[in-house]
Protein backbone atom coordinates (compact mmCIF):
# COMPACT_ATOMS: atom_id res chain seq x y z
CA UNK A 1 0.00 0.00 0.00
CA UNK A 2 1.11 3.50 -1.04
CA UNK A 3 1.91 5.63 1.68
CA UNK A 4 1.54 9.08 2.11
CA UNK A 5 5.64 10.60 2.27
CA UNK A 6 6.93 12.42 5.18
CA UNK A 7 7.27 16.30 4.92
CA UNK A 8 10.99 15.97 5.30
CA UNK A 9 13.44 13.28 4.70
CA UNK A 10 17.49 13.32 5.56
CA UNK A 11 20.21 13.21 3.17
CA UNK A 12 23.80 13.02 2.96
CA UNK A 13 26.52 15.64 1.28
CA UNK A 14 30.12 16.75 1.31
CA UNK A 15 30.64 19.74 3.06
CA UNK A 16 33.48 21.77 1.75
CA UNK A 17 34.94 24.48 3.74
CA UNK A 18 38.13 26.42 3.94
CA UNK A 19 39.93 23.59 1.95
CA UNK A 20 39.01 20.68 4.21
CA UNK A 21 35.53 18.29 3.54
CA UNK A 22 33.26 16.12 5.83
CA UNK A 23 30.24 14.55 5.38
CA UNK A 24 27.24 16.01 6.30
CA UNK A 25 23.08 14.77 6.95
CA UNK A 26 20.75 17.55 6.09
CA UNK A 27 17.00 17.17 6.19
CA UNK A 28 15.31 18.02 3.47
CA UNK A 29 11.38 19.23 2.63
CA UNK A 30 9.86 16.76 0.51
CA UNK A 31 7.89 18.28 -2.47
CA UNK A 32 4.86 16.10 -3.82
CA UNK A 33 2.50 16.54 -6.56
CA UNK A 34 -0.88 17.05 -4.94
CA UNK A 35 -3.79 16.25 -7.45
CA UNK A 36 -7.24 18.30 -6.29
CA UNK A 37 -10.28 16.07 -7.27
CA UNK A 38 -13.99 17.08 -7.11
CA UNK A 39 -16.69 14.94 -7.39
CA UNK A 40 -14.30 12.49 -8.93
CA UNK A 41 -12.85 15.33 -11.60
CA UNK A 42 -9.39 16.05 -11.31
CA UNK A 43 -9.55 20.07 -11.45
CA UNK A 44 -5.63 21.16 -10.61
CA UNK A 45 -2.06 19.93 -9.90
CA UNK A 46 0.45 21.45 -7.92
CA UNK A 47 3.65 20.83 -6.44
CA UNK A 48 3.36 21.18 -2.84
CA UNK A 49 4.13 19.52 0.93
CA UNK A 50 2.29 16.26 1.70
CA UNK A 51 1.42 17.92 5.01
CA UNK A 52 -1.52 18.90 6.24
CA UNK A 53 -3.40 18.05 3.10
CA UNK A 54 -7.01 18.14 4.47
CA UNK A 55 -6.21 22.08 5.46
CA UNK A 56 -4.67 22.62 1.55
CA UNK A 57 -7.65 21.30 0.32
CA UNK A 58 -9.90 23.35 2.12
CA UNK A 59 -7.96 26.52 1.70
CA UNK A 60 -7.19 26.31 -2.27
CA UNK A 61 -10.88 25.44 -2.56
CA UNK A 62 -12.21 28.27 -0.89
CA UNK A 63 -9.93 30.53 -1.98
CA UNK A 64 -10.48 29.77 -5.73
CA UNK A 65 -14.41 30.54 -4.72
CA UNK A 66 -15.35 26.70 -5.32
CA UNK A 67 -16.95 27.21 -1.78
CA UNK A 68 -18.25 30.06 0.38
CA UNK A 69 -17.75 27.86 3.86
CA UNK A 70 -15.71 24.94 4.54
CA UNK A 71 -19.02 22.64 5.35
CA UNK A 72 -19.57 22.95 1.44
CA UNK A 73 -17.32 19.94 1.18
CA UNK A 74 -18.97 17.26 2.12
CA UNK A 75 -15.98 14.29 2.67
CA UNK A 76 -12.28 14.32 2.21
CA UNK A 77 -9.85 11.20 0.98
CA UNK A 78 -6.53 11.22 0.51
CA UNK A 79 -5.26 8.77 -1.95
CA UNK A 80 -1.67 7.92 -2.08
CA UNK A 81 0.24 6.77 -5.54
CA UNK A 82 3.53 5.72 -6.42
CA UNK A 83 3.57 9.51 -8.14
CA UNK A 84 1.88 11.66 -5.86
CA UNK A 85 -1.48 12.50 -3.56
CA UNK A 86 -5.15 12.74 -4.74
CA UNK A 87 -7.15 14.87 -2.10
CA UNK A 88 -11.06 13.81 -3.19
CA UNK A 89 -13.25 15.59 -2.66
CA UNK A 90 -17.05 15.72 -2.35
CA UNK A 91 -19.21 18.84 -2.55
CA UNK A 92 -22.60 19.66 -1.71
CA UNK A 93 -25.36 20.84 -3.06
CA UNK A 94 -24.97 22.43 -6.92
CA UNK A 95 -21.10 23.28 -5.89
CA UNK A 96 -20.29 20.47 -8.05
CA UNK A 97 -22.13 21.55 -11.17
CA UNK A 98 -21.13 25.14 -10.53
CA UNK A 99 -17.07 23.64 -10.81
CA UNK A 100 -18.01 22.13 -14.40
CA UNK A 101 -19.07 25.03 -16.01
CA UNK A 102 -15.82 27.05 -15.15
CA UNK A 103 -13.44 24.13 -15.18
CA UNK A 104 -9.94 24.55 -15.75
CA UNK A 105 -6.95 22.88 -15.05
CA UNK A 106 -3.97 24.38 -13.23
CA UNK A 107 0.13 21.99 -13.48
CA UNK A 108 2.94 23.62 -12.85
CA UNK A 109 5.78 23.99 -10.37
CA UNK A 110 5.50 25.52 -6.99
CA UNK A 111 6.59 29.21 -7.34
CA UNK A 112 3.52 29.68 -9.84
CA UNK A 113 0.39 30.26 -7.91
CA UNK A 114 -1.71 31.53 -11.71
CA UNK A 115 -0.88 28.57 -13.82
CA UNK A 116 -3.53 27.32 -15.87
CA UNK A 117 -5.41 30.54 -16.00
CA UNK A 118 -7.21 30.82 -19.19
CA UNK A 119 -8.01 34.44 -19.30
CA UNK A 120 -7.05 37.69 -17.65
CA UNK A 121 -10.45 38.27 -16.07
CA UNK A 122 -9.69 35.20 -13.95
CA UNK A 123 -6.21 36.23 -13.32
CA UNK A 124 -7.08 39.83 -12.17
CA UNK A 125 -10.91 38.80 -10.57
CA UNK A 126 -12.60 40.98 -8.65
CA UNK A 127 -12.26 40.66 -5.22
CA UNK A 128 -14.57 40.84 -2.35
CA UNK A 129 -14.46 44.55 0.09
CA UNK A 130 -12.92 43.62 3.34
CA UNK A 131 -12.87 47.37 4.57
CA UNK A 132 -15.45 46.11 7.36
CA UNK A 133 -13.41 43.76 8.48
CA UNK A 134 -12.29 45.01 11.53
CA UNK A 135 -9.58 43.73 13.92
CA UNK A 136 -6.92 46.21 15.26
CA UNK A 137 -3.18 45.98 16.05
CA UNK A 138 -1.12 47.79 18.00
CA UNK A 139 2.10 48.78 16.02
CA UNK A 140 4.15 47.18 18.51
CA UNK A 141 1.89 43.47 17.89
CA UNK A 142 2.36 43.97 13.92
CA UNK A 143 6.19 44.56 15.21
CA UNK A 144 6.91 41.50 16.52
CA UNK A 145 4.73 39.69 14.12
CA UNK A 146 7.10 37.84 11.89
CA UNK A 147 9.57 36.99 14.77
CA UNK A 148 6.73 35.33 16.89
CA UNK A 149 6.00 33.29 13.57
CA UNK A 150 9.74 31.72 13.90
CA UNK A 151 8.47 29.84 16.20
CA UNK A 152 5.68 27.97 14.55
CA UNK A 153 8.12 26.70 11.97
CA UNK A 154 9.45 23.30 12.63
CA UNK A 155 10.08 22.10 9.03
CA UNK A 156 12.06 25.05 8.46
CA UNK A 157 14.12 24.70 11.80
CA UNK A 158 14.93 21.76 10.07
CA UNK A 159 15.10 22.07 6.46
CA UNK A 160 16.03 25.67 6.21
CA UNK A 161 13.26 25.44 3.12
CA UNK A 162 9.85 26.46 3.17
CA UNK A 163 7.93 29.09 3.98
CA UNK A 164 5.21 29.82 6.60
CA UNK A 165 2.30 31.56 7.12
CA UNK A 166 0.79 32.21 10.26
CA UNK A 167 -2.60 33.66 12.04
CA UNK A 168 -2.18 36.61 14.56
CA UNK A 169 -4.73 37.33 16.69
CA UNK A 170 -5.18 41.22 18.84
CA UNK A 171 -3.70 40.18 22.44
CA UNK A 172 -3.11 36.66 21.94
CA UNK A 173 -0.07 36.63 19.05
CA UNK A 174 0.28 33.81 16.79
CA UNK A 175 -2.06 30.98 17.15
CA UNK A 176 -2.15 28.80 14.70
CA UNK A 177 0.76 28.49 11.43
CA UNK A 178 0.94 26.30 8.88
CA UNK A 179 4.23 25.33 6.30
CA UNK A 180 5.10 24.37 2.55
CA UNK A 181 7.80 24.52 0.25
CA UNK A 182 5.32 27.01 -1.59
CA UNK A 183 4.34 29.99 0.06
CA UNK A 184 0.81 30.19 -1.63
CA UNK A 185 0.45 26.56 -0.54
CA UNK A 186 1.02 27.59 3.27
CA UNK A 187 -1.30 30.43 2.90
CA UNK A 188 -4.04 27.79 1.69
CA UNK A 189 -3.16 25.77 4.65
CA UNK A 190 -3.41 28.14 6.97
CA UNK A 191 -7.05 29.62 5.90
CA UNK A 192 -8.06 25.87 5.66
CA UNK A 193 -7.15 25.36 8.77
CA UNK A 194 -8.98 28.46 9.65
CA UNK A 195 -12.15 27.37 8.37
CA UNK A 196 -12.26 24.13 9.26
CA UNK A 197 -11.77 24.71 12.87
CA UNK A 198 -14.38 27.53 12.58
CA UNK A 199 -12.01 30.47 13.35
CA UNK A 200 -12.82 33.62 11.86
CA UNK A 201 -9.97 35.09 9.68
CA UNK A 202 -11.32 38.51 10.01
CA UNK A 203 -10.68 38.27 13.84
CA UNK A 204 -7.40 38.31 13.39
CA UNK A 205 -4.32 38.84 10.70
CA UNK A 206 -2.35 36.93 8.08
CA UNK A 207 1.24 36.84 8.71
CA UNK A 208 3.86 35.29 5.71
CA UNK A 209 7.59 34.59 5.35
CA UNK A 210 7.23 35.83 2.16
CA UNK A 211 6.87 38.77 -0.18
CA UNK A 212 3.36 40.48 -1.25
CA UNK A 213 2.57 39.26 -4.79
CA UNK A 214 -0.97 39.64 -5.97
CA UNK A 215 -2.22 36.25 -5.60
CA UNK A 216 -1.40 36.08 -1.71
CA UNK A 217 -3.57 39.28 -1.76
CA UNK A 218 -6.32 37.63 -3.48
CA UNK A 219 -6.49 34.67 -1.37
CA UNK A 220 -6.40 36.48 1.73
CA UNK A 221 -9.37 38.68 0.73
CA UNK A 222 -11.13 35.46 -0.59
CA UNK A 223 -10.49 34.55 3.03
CA UNK A 224 -12.24 37.80 4.57
CA UNK A 225 -8.94 38.89 6.51
CA UNK A 226 -8.21 42.32 6.63
CA UNK A 227 -4.74 42.46 7.22
CA UNK A 228 -1.45 41.02 5.59
CA UNK A 229 1.64 41.21 7.69
CA UNK A 230 4.64 40.27 5.45
CA UNK A 231 8.33 39.99 5.67
CA UNK A 232 9.36 41.05 2.47
CA UNK A 233 7.94 43.35 -0.17
CA UNK A 234 4.45 44.04 -1.88
CA UNK A 235 4.48 44.15 -5.64
CA UNK A 236 2.92 47.47 -7.05
CA UNK A 237 0.00 45.67 -8.59
CA UNK A 238 -0.41 43.79 -4.98
CA UNK A 239 -0.85 46.53 -3.61
CA UNK A 240 -3.52 48.29 -5.48
CA UNK A 241 -5.47 45.26 -5.04
CA UNK A 242 -4.94 45.31 -1.19
CA UNK A 243 -5.80 49.01 -1.21
CA UNK A 244 -8.78 48.37 -2.88
CA UNK A 245 -9.90 45.45 -1.52
CA UNK A 246 -9.69 47.68 2.15
CA UNK A 247 -6.96 45.34 3.76
CA UNK A 248 -4.26 47.04 5.44
CA UNK A 249 -0.94 45.82 4.24
CA UNK A 250 2.14 45.94 6.49
CA UNK A 251 5.58 44.81 4.60
CA UNK A 252 8.99 44.81 5.69
CA UNK A 253 8.03 43.69 8.87
CA UNK A 254 10.72 42.91 10.81
CA UNK A 255 12.01 43.40 14.49
CA UNK A 256 13.09 47.06 14.57
CA UNK A 257 9.28 47.80 12.58
CA UNK A 258 7.39 47.82 9.66
CA UNK A 259 6.13 50.32 6.33
CA UNK A 260 2.00 50.43 6.05
CA UNK A 261 1.53 50.61 2.84
CA UNK A 262 -2.47 50.77 2.85
CA UNK A 263 -5.62 51.44 5.00
CA UNK A 264 -4.15 52.33 8.32
CA UNK A 265 -7.38 52.56 9.93
CA UNK A 266 -6.92 49.02 11.97
CA UNK A 267 -4.06 50.12 13.67
CA UNK A 268 -4.93 51.37 17.13
CA UNK A 269 -2.60 53.82 17.58
CA UNK A 270 0.14 55.77 15.71
CA UNK A 271 3.71 56.47 16.56
CA UNK A 272 5.38 59.99 15.92
CA UNK A 273 6.67 60.55 12.74
CA UNK A 274 10.61 60.77 12.95
CA UNK A 275 11.24 61.16 9.64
Amino acid sequence: MTMIPAAATTSFATHFRAGRQAQMVHALPEETAISMVYDGSAHAVMMASPADLEDFATGFTLTEGIIESADQISKIDLVAHDKGVEVQMWLEGDRGLQLAARRRTMAGPVGCGLCGIESLDQAVRELPDCSDVGAQFSVDEVTAATAALRDWQPLHDRTRAVHAAGFLLPGQGIVLAREDVGRHNALDKLIGALARQGIDAGAGAIVLTSRVSVEMVQKTAMARCGTLIAVSAPTAHALRLAAGAGLTLAAYARAEGFDLFSNPHRLSHEVADVA
